[in-house]
């Protein structure tokens, strides 16, 4: 074989070798944005923008609302994967991701993070809106700078996390062009209260490992039997008559709140068999049936609201 036949093949096969590598880069960085937590974000937010355009939807203006409010989210994620590299490398379920597995250096996630971020706010603030930018930078601040390092010192990072979690559809809301008004609080009330039964069934389910990662979650790593299942009831109860009021704000009508009820009783007795039985079983399906409550409530709020319009 000559030299020449040699090189040629020596290049192709790093070629090859070069190939998985990259490929394997990029999804490091799909991992580390969290896509499916961000694509159920910016969902929430085309049905926020809906919502309050009902009138007069516009898809450019959406488009600019989701490219801006998407790289705040991949910073937001980046940034807080940045700050849990310790705890992650703890726990089972995350010390595979691309931080705590050596894969992306601390610098990267840095640079890229704030990046994202920086960029996001200020497409916001030049495409969109300044108080859609300025809700997107508080909310960046809330979850990475006040929620992410909480987690090791008090359990009211939930509620705290929570703010951040319901703010999507209202930068929604904002894009369009709606004002911070009853209906908007209406659906961010309805987004915060959703949100507690889904994370601590979670949070139970991994309870050991956030204790042995040193975070201070509910619930602790051995909670009196009871105490999730009754806080899981308490805002799903409360969650009821929450997600009727877009019908008493001129949001909604009775089609969605027949839907809403209907939702918010099986969300109840979702959590009520969770009270009865705590098990990986039970909280796995309130887990599922929290994942199914959510899309459905919004898309029919949505739905309904377009017909007040027709």
């Amino acid at each position: 074989m000559s030299t020449t036949q040699q090189s040629y093949i020596a290049v192709e096969e790093s070629k090859a070798a070069a190939k998985p590598i990259s490929l394997a880069r990029f999804s490091d960085y799909i991992e580390l944005i969290k896509p499916r937590i961000s694509t159920m974000a910016l969902v929430s937010v085309a049905l926020g923008y809906t919502l309050a355009s009902a009138h007069s939807w516009s898809l450019l203006p959406l488009i600019h609302a989701l490219l801006g409010i998407g790289c705040v989210a991949v910073g937001c994620n980046s940034l807080n994967q940045l700050l849990e590299i310790k705890s992650d490398a703890l726990m089972t379920r995350t010390a595979n991701r691309p931080l705590p597995s050596g894969r992306i250096s601390l610098s990267e996630v840095l640079i890229f993070g704030i990046a994202a971020a920086l960029f996001g706010i200020f497409y916001l603030a030049i495409m969109v809106n300044l108080l859609t930018a300025f809700l997107s930078m508080m909310t960046l601040v809330l979850y990475v700078l006040v929620y992410t390092p909480l987690k090791r010192f008090t359990s009211l990072c939930t509620t705290i996390g929570a703010i951040p979690g319901a703010m999507p559809p209202i930068l929604g809301w904002t894009a369009a062009g709606g004002t911070l008004n009853t209906s908007s609080f209406t659906i961010f009330a309805i987004m915060f209260f959703w949100q507690f039964p889904h994370f601590l069934a979670i949070a139970w389910l991994y309870r050991h490992q956030y204790h042995q990662a040193g975070l201070k979650m509910l619930p602790a790593a051995e909670p009196a039997r009871g105490t999730v299942g009754w806080m899981c009831v308490i805002y799903a109860t409360l969650l009821i008559p929450v997600s009727l009021l877009p019908q008493y704000v001129s949001l909604a009508g009775t089609l969605y709140s027949a839907v809403a009820f209907v939702l918010g009783v099986g969300y109840l007795i979702f959590s009520i068999r969770f009270l009865i039985d705590e098990s990986r079983k039970t909280a796995r399906e309130l887990i599922w049936f929290s994942l199914v409550y959510l899309p459905i409530m919004l898309l029919t709020l949505t739905w309904d609201r377009l017909q007040l319009f027709n």
